[in-house]
Formats: structure tokens, C-alpha cells, sequence
């Protein structure tokens, strides 16, 4: 709703000097019978409407404001180039904030030349392109200027010198490009500088030598095209610097060394080396220099050895050192050292050994991730018992073993916990009433599925993959958006859940039993659904052209027959389609390809859960890792390349396939399904498919895994195949094709024979068949000219019979008379049936007990 402002209600306040009407929704003002705009309110010098509705016309309706100072109209919805005819009556006019607006161009602001004596001008967050105007770069005046999110580019003008007054410098989010070393050495008053986002080139960290009021100064840059060095002279800086900030920026690219005029730095609050492949020793003494140090994180750089902290950090909160080589064990009284540590990254490291018990002593301890190292033993209820707030605690992909969750755990504000891809046993009993994540696959966990999955309102997420669960699925109804069952020991029949938040769902490698239920069929926002490799039976529902937003449906090695749904082909948002390894006949629906549009972009469900800790507000919050984003992903196996592979995170992106091998189908192959364009994986082997290879195939321009062997096709192999660029994986064997094959040419030349073999009518290479140049087709059989005339060696069908079965009589009465007469033979034959029982029976369970094994692993 927009709000308008009667402007009556000053009309008392003529001594007025500031007013503040900043986050309402006003859109206008009212006006006073025939009096013009807050005419009465002359005096006033300050004011401010940050967050509003204005448009561009509120300047002029405050153009008799002529005393105003200061004036605040950012996050407002002022479109257009920048209204500076307007402005320019407010001469005296010191700070004026327009940021986040939607206004655009660069001449106009030329135009604030006007304003002699602004000193704070704030345009970030618009869309001003173009190079930095020569008038900003004149004003001796200007104290602080905030450029950033904009549009402006090319080479900072040389006369940024002349800002011998600028004390805060922010240019970050820009297309500025070149090298701003020696443009930053004049502008000795500054105390704050960002430069990150934008395209420069090059930049000489000794150019602020002699900047010595400089406290802050930011550059992470959004690629690796940025080189900046620290190391060209021995020079020592006059400033101390409490915040620094050298992201991502090829940082003594040559040396690879931690800024030696970092030795020098006594008042570091905030340091930031991340993703620069610094190398060497861990830089303790950078926590002992900085005594009030808050945050460090030196992620993704190449630093060896130990983490090795000497001196207590009382004011450390945060640390991330993660991706590096660190390597040891964790120091014993590292919970002593950090005692006010919020913040703890180690994850991607080399640490072993057991976790030390001092970490129960980090009270304040919001954030703990030691994944993807090589910590083992059990983890010691002592060890996290004292930490009260801890919000996430990530222990995935160690060697932890024992039993984690005992009754002692009471973690109230527990929302994440990710023990996956360790060696934990027992079964699980936690009290995490706010958990929203909760990933345990992967691990030696036993016994029942437990019944409070069921009843948790704030669980979205729950990851129980690939562990020894067994029985069946108890609950009724389930709240999760996001569950995985699979490659469990699981039985029973499939739940029968009606749930309005399901979106993700992981059944297979499991042992169910009985048919698709039909409630799955009514989960409206499900995307994916995974029960492939159980012992299901029935037909495939036609209703399951229902579910609109499914992207990923596996139903593969089940026990499914009957045919394809038609139904199938409502499924507009499909991605990936297995139905290999069912006992599917008929025909493969021909409105694939019109309707299925295989989209190239797969949607990939994902939650961000980000969860503040401690309600932290730091500019730099995010690059210190005082929120954690954890975007969960789907993640399952799928045959390409003769290969199961598990895929799973931004590959997704990339995945698009249809697999209805091992099947018995029949038919043609639809033309339409040509119109896949952004399908990576066909597979129609092992059916009883018949007809040609259509030639509408040449348009699955990303393809890279083709197979229709083992099939009843028939004709010559469509040479516009050689258009599929990216296949790596080729088979039309075992087929009824005649004719070339293809040519030799780009990656076909990969293929070998066994591409081609079992077809008696093809030739050319690679196979050993050399074709004739008159005759490239197979021969015809002609029809018999005395097919129907009667022969010789007809056969009367009643009297073979009957003597068969007089013959076959006669046999069994004097085999049964011999083995009556002679007890011996009796004995003998017994005996032989007997080996037979047993050999037969032995051979079912161990062909059964290896199939078992092998679809467990």
C-alpha cells in the first residue's frame, strides 16, 4: 500500500532543522490548500527518506528546501538519469545519499559540479555506466565516495589526485580495468578503500606505503585475472591496518609467501588471504602480533604442517582454514587457546588422530566443521558436551567410528549435523528438537528405522544412505522435503504417505515389496523419486502423469511389467528416465520428443539453510564464514557409458537421460525422439525393438552415450550420425543392420568392431568385412515356387502323436520294471536322483547368495 504525506502537519514546526520519515511506504505529499510543498519549513537541514516509494518528482516538490544539508533519498524507486537541475539549488548541500535507485546513465552527473560543497555523495547499488566523471575527480571537498554496484568502467582518470580530501574510497562491483597503483599513492587522507569486482589487471600493495590513516582496505577479485604484489621493494607502511581483506587475487604470484609487511601489523581485526595458494608453514604469529584479531581466514591456500596456536586468543571468534594441507593431530588444549571461538573451519585438511576433549571448553562454539580429514576413534561425549550453542557440527568424511548420538547429547540448538561417510555403529536416539539437517549416510548404522523421523515438524532434510537399516517403514504421514532410504536392508511394502512437502525421495536398493502405491501419486511438488532396484511388481500407474514437476524418476531393476504409460509423456520437467530391468513390453510411446522436452537445465532441489550465529553484523560476514550456506543435492546412480555411476552436485546440471534397456519392448523407434536435443544418454539395448535407426537422432547434438544393441533393427545406420560430435559411447551390435558402417571420421574413429558385431549384412571398417561396390546389400530369399505342394515328408500330426506317447509309455513301464526286478540298480538310480536334488538346490542358493552380494555392494 502507498502512503501519501499530508504536508499540514509541519505547518507548526517552522524551526524545524531535521526531520526523519525514513522506512514507511510514503509515495507523495498531500498538498496544503494552494501552499507549496513544506514551503513553512525553510530552516530545515537535514532530511531523510530512505526507504520509501518517491519517484524522481519528490526533488522537485523539495526545491524550496534551499537550507538543506543533508538529504537521504536512498531505496526509493527514482528511475532515469540523475535529476541534477533539480539538485542544483541545494548549494549547500554537504551529503547526498541516492543509493539503490534505479537511476541510469553517466553525462548527468557531470551536472553535480554544482554542488561546490558536497562532501559524502553515495550512488551505489544504480545503473551508472560509463567512465568515472572528471567532476567527482575535482572536488577538493569530497570526503567520502561510494560508487559501487554500478556500471561504470575503463581507466580511473589520473585526476583522481585531486580528491586531497577523500577519506573513504568504494569503487568495488564495477568494470573499472588497468592498473591503480600509482593513482592510489596521492590519496594520502584515505582510511577506508575497496576495490574488489571489478577488471583490473594489476595492483602494487606498495603504492599505500605512505597512506597512513588507512585502516581498511578490501580486494577479492572475481576471477584470477588480478595479479597483486606485495614484495616489490622492502618498504614499510605507516599505517596499521585494522581490516584487510586480499581475496582470490594471485597474491605474490611468484612467491607464493604470506605479505612480509604483515610483520609490521599490530591492529588486525579482520584478515582475509583466502584462495591466493599461499604457501608455507601455518602464520601463528599473525595471532600473536594481532592480539584483537576477531577473524582469520586463510581457506584455500597450500599452508603445510601443523596448526600450531601458542598464546591464548580471547578475541578471536571466527577461524577458517580450511582446503589447505595442514596435517597432525589437533593440539590438546586447543578448546583453552580459542575459548571464545563462534566460528571453526577445518575441513579439507590432512588432521588426524582423536578429537582432543578440550572443545567441550569453546562454550560460545556456534559453528564446528572437521570433514574431509582423517580424524578416527570414537568421538567422546565429553569432547562436545560443553558446547551449549553449537548450531552446526559437520564431521563427514573422516574415520569416526563408535557410537555418537548416546542419551547424554542435548544439543537445543542443534540444525545441522553431518556425521556421513564415517564408520559409526549403533542406532540413533537424538534430542535435536530444531534440527533441520540431518545426514548419517554412508556409515555401519543398524536396526530400525527410527519412529521419530515421523514426528519432527522442523526435520527438511534427512540422509540415512547406504547403512544396515532394516524392517519397515513405520510412520503414516512424514513433514521432510528431502529424504534418502536407499541402499539400505529395508522391507514390506512401499509407504503409503500423502505429504504436501515432499519433493525428494530415495527409496532404492532396498528390499520392497508389492506395487507403486498410489498415494506416491498425489505428492504434487515431488522432483524426485528413486525406487529402482527393490522387488516391486505390477504396472507402472497411468496416473503418474500427475506429478508435473518430476525431474528424476528411477524404476529401474524391479519386477514392473506391462507397458510404457502414454502418460509418461506429461511429465514435461523430466531429466532423467530409467525403466531398464523390468519385464516392460509393448511399444515405446510415440509422443516422446513431442511433449518430453528433456530440458537441458536440470533443476537440482536444494534448501539453503543459512543459519546466523550469535547475531553477528560484520561486513564481512560472509567471507568469514559467519553464515553457513549448506545447499543439500540429490544424488543417484545412473548407466552411461556401460557404467553405473553416482552423480550427484552441479553434474546434475549436465545429466539428461532416458534408459529403457533390458526390457522386452517392441516396435519401432520413435522418430520423435529426435527432438531430445539436450539428451546426454539413449539406451534401447536388449529389447526386441524392430525397424530402421531413425535419422532423427543426429539432432541429439549433446549425446555422448548411444546404445540400440542387441535389438531386431534392421536397414542401414542413418550417416548422419557422424554429426554426434560428443559420443564416446557407441554400440548398434547384435542387430539385423545392413549396409556401411560409419565412417571412420572424428570420434566414430574411437569405435571398434564391437560396436558393429553381430550383424551378418554389415561391412567396412573397423570391421573385418570388406564391402563389394556393386553389392552392398544383403541377399534376398526367394519364396519356394512349391510352397504349398504336399511332400514326401509330411507328417500325418495324429499318428505321430499317438506313437509318441505308446513309445514313451512303453519306455517308463520298463524302466520301472527293470529297477522292481534288480535292487541295485534300484539303489543306484535313487542315489543319482539325489545327487541331482542337491547339486540343483546348491546351485540355486549360491547363484541367489552372489546375485544378493553383488546388488548389496
Amino acid at each position: 500500500m502507498v502512503w501519501f504525506l499530508n504536508v499540514s502537519l509541519f505547518e507548526s514546526f517552522k524551526e524545524l532543522r531535521s526531520l526523519d520519515l525514513s522506512f514507511n511506504a510514503i509515495g507523495g505529499w498531500i498538498e496544503h490548500k494552494g501552499s507549496e510543498s513544506l514551503l513553512r519549513l525553510n530552516k530545515l537541514e537535514s532530511l531523510d527518506l530512505d526507504c520509501n516509494i518517491f519517484n524522481r518528482s519528490i526533488i522537485h516538490s523539495l526545491r524550496l528546501l534551499t537550507s538543506l544539508k543533508s538529504l537521504n533519498l536512498s531505496y526509493n524507486e527514482l528511475e532515469g538519469s540523475l535529476p541534477t537541475k533539480e539538485l542544483s539549488v541545494f548549494e549547500d548541500l554537504e551529503i547526498l545519499d541516492l543509493r539503490n535507485n534505479q537511476l541510469n546513465g553517466s553525462e548527468t552527473v557531470q551536472d553535480l559540479a554544482s554542488l561546490r560543497s558536497l562532501e559524502v555523495l553515495n550512488l551505489a547499488g544504480n545503473y551508472f555506466n560509463g567512465s568515472l566523471p572528471k567532476y567527482l575527480c575535482g572536488s577538493k571537498k569530497l570526503e567520502e565516495l561510494d560508487l559501487s554496484g554500478n556500471h561504470f568502467g575503463g581507466i580511473l582518470p589520473s585526476s583522481l589526485y585531486n580528491l586531497t580530501s577523500l577519506q573513504l574510497l568504494d569503487l568495488s562491483g564495477n568494470e573499472f580495468t588497468g592498473n591503480i597503483s600509482s593513482l592510489m599513492a596521492g590519496l594520502t587522507s584515505l582510511k577506508y578503500i575497496d576495490l574488489s569486482s571489478n577488471h583490473f589487471d594489476r595492483f602494487s600493495f606498495d603504492s599505500l606505503a605512505n597512506i597512513s590513516r588507512l585502516e581498511f582496505f578490501r580486494l577479492e577479485c572475481d576471477s584470477k585475472k588480478l595479479d597483486v604484489e606485495t614484495e616489490n621493494s622492502g618498504w614499510v607502511p605507516l599505517f596499521q591496518l585494522e581490516f584487510l581483506v586480499l581475496s582470490n587475487c594471485n597474491l605474490n604470484k611468484l612467491s607464493n609467501q604470506v605479505p612480509t609487511f604483515l610483520f609490521h601489523q599490530y591492529s588486525l581485526r579482520v584478515l582475509d588471504l583466502s584462495y591466493n595458494n599461499l604457501k608455507g608453514p601455518f602464520p601463528g604469529w599473525l595471532l600473536v602480533n594481532n592480539t584483537r584479531l576477531g577473524v582469520l581466514s586463510l581457506n584455500n591456500n597450500l599452508f603445510m604442517g601443523q596448526l600450531h596456536l601458542s598464546l591464548p586468543l580471547n578475541s578471536t571468534y571466527a577461524m577458517d582454514v580450511s582446503n589447505n594441507q595442514l596435517s597432525g593431530h589437533l593440539q590438546g588444549n586447543i578448546g583453552n587457546i580459542l575459548p571464545k571461538i563462534r566460528i571453526l573451519h577445518l575441513f579439507k585438511n590432512d588432521f588426524e588422530g582423536y578429537l582432543p576433549f578440550s572443545i567441550g571448553n569453546m562454550s560460545l562454539l556456534g559453528i564446528l566443521n572437521l570433514s574431509f580429514n582423517n580424524f578416527s576413534g570414537e568421538v567422546p561425549t565429553e569432547s562436545l558436551a560443553g558446547c551449549f550453542l553449537l548450531q552446526i557440527l559437520d564431521l563427514s568424511n573422516n574415520k569416526f567410528s563408535g557410537h555418537l548420538l548416546s542419551s547424554t547429547f542435548n544439543f537445543t540448538k542443534l540444525k545441522v549435523l553431518k556425521i556421513n561417510d564415517n564408520q559409526f555403529s549403533g542406532n540413533l536416539s537424538p534430542k535435536c528438537s530444531l534440527m533441520s539437517h540431518f545426514d548419517v549416510s554412508n556409515n555401519k548404522l543398524s536396526d530400525k528405522i527410527p519412529i521419530w523421523i515421523c514426528n519432527k515438524t522442523n526435520l527438511v532434510e534427512l540422509f540415512m544412505r547406504n547403512n544396515f537399516f532394516k524392517g519397515q517403514i513405520r510412520c503414516e504421514t512424514i513433514q521432510i522435503r528431502h529424504l534418502d532410504l536407499s541402499q539400505n536392508s529395508l522391507s514390506g511394502f512401499l509407504p503409503s504417505w500423502s505429504s504436501e512437502w515432499l519433493e525428494a525421495l530415495h527409496l532404492g536398493q532396498n528390499y520392497f515389496l508389492g506395487s507403486i502405491p498410489k498415494a506416491f501419486l498425489n505428492i504434487s511438488h515431488l522432483s524426485t523419486l528413486d525406487i529402482s532396484d527393490n522387488r516391486l511388481s505390477g504396472r507402472i500407474p497411468s496416473a503418474i502423469g500427475k506429478l508435473r514437476d518430476l525431474t528424476v524418476l528411477l524404476l529401474r531393476g524391479n519386477r514392473l511389467r506391462g507397458t510404457i504409460p502414454t502418460q509418461f509423456c506429461q511429465l514435461i520437467y523430466i531429466n532423467l528416465l530409467d525403466l531398464s530391468n523390468n519385464f516392460l513390453s509393448g511399444t515405446i510411446p510415440h509422443c516422446f520428443g513431442r511433449t518430453l522436452t528433456m530440458p537441458y537445465e536440470y533443476r537440482i532441489f536444494q534448501k539453503d539453510i543459512n543459519v546466523p550465529i550469535l547475531g553477528f553484523d560484520n561486513p564481512l560476514r560472509n567471507k568469514a564464514g559467519l553464515f553457513y550456506d549448506y545447499y543439500p543435492q540429490d544424488e543417484f546412480n545412473f548407466i552411461t557409458k556401460y557404467r553405473r555411476s553416482s552423480y550427484k552436485g552441479e553434474i546434475l546440471e549436465f545429466m539428461s537421460g532416458l534408459d529403457f534397456s533390458c526390457n522386452n519392448l517392441t516396435g519401432g523407434i520413435p522418430i520423435g525422439l529426435g527432438q531430445l536435443s539436450g539428451i546426454v544418454s539413449l539406451n534401447l539395448s536388449h529389447n526386441q525393438l524392430t525397424g530402421p535407426i531413425p535419422e532423427t537422432l543426429s539432432n541429439l547434438t549433446e549425446l555422448e552415450s548411444l546404445d540400440l544393441s542387441h535389438n531386431n533393427l534392421s536397414g542401414e545406420i542413418p550417416p548422419k550420425l557422424i554429426a554426434l560430435h560428443f559420443l564416446e559411447v557407441f554400440s548398434v551390435a547384435h542387430n539385423n543392420l545392413s549396409g556401411r558402417t560409419l565412417d571412420m571420421k572424428a570420434q566414430f574413429g574411437t569405435f571398434n568392431a564391437s560396436s558393429y558385431e553381430g550383424n551378418q549384412f554389415l561391412c567396412g571398417l573397423p570391421l573385418e568385412k570388406n564391402c563389394t561396390i556393386k553389392d552392398d546389400s544383403p541377399p534376398t530369399l526367394t519364396k519356394s515356387s512349391d510352397v504349398n505342394d504336399g511332400k514326401w515328408y509330411k507328417v500325418d500330426q495324429t499318428v505321430f502323436f499317438t506313437s509318441f506317447s505308446v513309445t514313451y509309455i512303453m519306455f517308463c513301464l520298463g524302466v520301472i520294471t527293470v529297477l522292481y526286478i534288480n535292487p541295485h540298480w534300484r539303489l543306484r538310480c535313487f542315489n543319482l536322483v539325489e545327487d541331482c536334488m542337491y547339486s540343483c538346490y546348491f546351485f540355486v542358493v549360491i547363484t541367489l547368495r552372489k546375485l544378493a552380494i553383488r546388488l548389496y555392494n
